[in-house]
């Protein structure tokens, strides 16, 4: 039943040595989504763009961990209730945008709600990465599609100097009804929520009394947090919890404002305790699914220094996009046709011959002149110098758009379709597509790459890189701006 984290490693305790919380920059008005069965409802949740899928956020969410860092990684664990492929493994994606070695692990944790905990109890053995990555959805206008959310979250394990601590861990299971879906199906189901609230209600006391077992201080406690589906359950637990350690709940509010991101809640509410907690205090994370589990964490010193973007920032900067659109984008409404021809099947051979350049943006600093170039070229641009060229990558470097153009006809769930030539500011430039444009651009305007997926053919989806404009304020409603091409 328990599993606690105790014994410290040979050079030092495990713990979190970086984190990062995504959320998409779209939102969807709930009362949109409810008015189409002529019901009601406040808020909005967060809605993932038309070429983004659990693979691509989580790479969003991972690539801030990892990059510039070098860390040791010793395994990548994606978690999400909805993968991209079946039968193929969607973490080697990942692995690869990430530019990671290939001797170490990636694998698929799935497809159930509490996949998402088991990643981050999984990373934490071996030095690993947890991506916890998830799209929710539901019947429209019901109440899955509009208390769902699409957010993913990462975090990377070790030694070397931990932004928290792992102090313990424990676990109960059970089997009961409580969420389903068929294999395939697009749409889950629920049972009367009564009775879900009743089973987690016991469950967290049986998780508590483990964690007394195990050592853990539940006095000590300053902040927790609880995830799960079931809302009424996870209201429930959190006054248990409140009332067993007298810790201030963090988060509470974070399904509401976001939506709950299945799979990746845990990550959310985890990543929401770490940006809220001070050196030196307990932290407890709650994850109900089909059972209940706990990570136990002590923040350290490091921990301020270490934060990233919060997630509640993210929240604030999101557009809002009406419901036909959303629908479009799910591919539940059919769009108008391209007038130009549909694209090919990608092929296999040629996406391994480039998968340096397609998967992890890579190109080449010539050992001759210094220049640097994308992609990976043969002879150099600038000196002629052939096959002298050291590997560099361009995820996570600032750019500048230098032009673009933008395209009326061919089809985009998203139009227009707009492609640049940007300059990176470590030296090089590239075309490619930009995405997430909000507002009419400019000449010299900031962007960043993104990993996007682009047309979808035969099954085969076509994942690349794209770049996306950094916004530093509150962007228009993209009801009154649009993107304008540079003459």
């Amino acid at each position: 039943m328990t599993a606690p984290t105790t014994e410290p490693g040979p050079r030092g305790p495990v713990g979190i040595t970086g984190y990062h919380a995504y959320l998409p920059a779209y939102r969807l008005d709930r009362g949109d989504v409810a008015a189409a069965v002529g019901s009601t409802a406040s808020g909005t949740r967060c809605v993932a763009g038309y070429d983004e899928d659990t693979t691509t956020m989580g790479v969003a969410a991972a690539l801030p961990v990892v990059a510039g860092r070098e860390p040791a990684v010793g395994s990548v664990w994606l978690a999400t209730t909805d993968p991209v492929y079946a039968d193929k493994t969607n973490a080697t994606a990942v692995h690869a945008a990430l530019g990671l070695p290939p001797g170490i692990l990636a694998a698929d944790l799935g497809a159930s709600v509490r996949s998402g905990i088991v990643a981050l109890l999984a990373a934490a053995r071996d030095g690993g990465l947890a991506v916890l990555a998830d799209r929710r959805g539901g019947p429209a206008g019901g109440a899955d599609e509009r208390e769902g959310g699409d957010a993913a979250a990462a975090f990377l394990f070790g030694e070397q100097a931990p932004l928290a601590f792992i102090t313990g861990s424990a676990s109960v299971t059970a089997e009961f009804l409580d969420r389903w879906r068929a294999p395939g199906a697009p749409e889950g189901a629920a049972w009367e929520e009564r009775f879900g609230e009743q089973r987690y209600a016991e469950l967290a006391g049986q998780l508590l009394g483990a964690l007394t077992e195990a050592g853990v201080d539940l006095v000590g406690i300053r902040r927790f947090a609880v995830a799960g589906l079931n809302a009424r359950a996870v209201r429930t637990v959190a006054g248990t919890v409140a009332k067993a350690t007298g810790a201030t709940l963090e988060g509470g509010d974070l399904a509401a404002a976001a939506g709950n991101a299945g799979a990746a809640q845990a990550g959310l509410a985890l990543a929401g305790l770490l940006d809220a907690a001070g050196p030196g205090e307990a932290l407890l994370l709650v994850s109900l699914a089909d059972g209940a589990d706990a990570l136990v964490l002590q923040a350290s010193d490091a921990l301020a220094a270490g934060r990233g973007e919060p997630a509640r920032a993210q929240l604030d900067g999101g557009v809002t996009i009406g419901y036909p659109q959303y629908l479009l984008w799910r591919g539940r409404v059919a769009g108008e046709r391209s007038r130009r021809p549909d694209p090919e099947r990608p092929s296999a051979p040629f996406a391994w011959r480039n998968r340096h350049y397609k998967l992890s943006m890579a190109g080449g600093r010539c050992r001759k002149c210094g220049a640097l170039q994308f992609p990976l070229p043969r002879v150099c641009y600038q000196c002629h110098a052939a096959g002298e060229f050291d590997s560099v990558s361009a995820s996570g470097q600032a750019a500048r758009i230098v032009t673009f153009t933008v395209d009326r006809l061919a089809f985009s769930p998203s139009p227009p379709l707009i492609s640049a030539i940007i300059a990176f500011e470590g030296g090089g430039r590239l075309q490619c597509e930009l995405t997430d444009v909000r507002r009419p651009l400019q000449v010299g305007d900031e962007v960043v790459p993104a990993f996007r997926r682009g047309a979808t053919v035969g099954g085969i989806h076509n994942y690349l890189w794209k770049a996306r404009p950094v916004y530093r304020a509150a962007p228009p409603s993209p009801a009154h701006a649009g993107p304008q091409p540079h003459n």
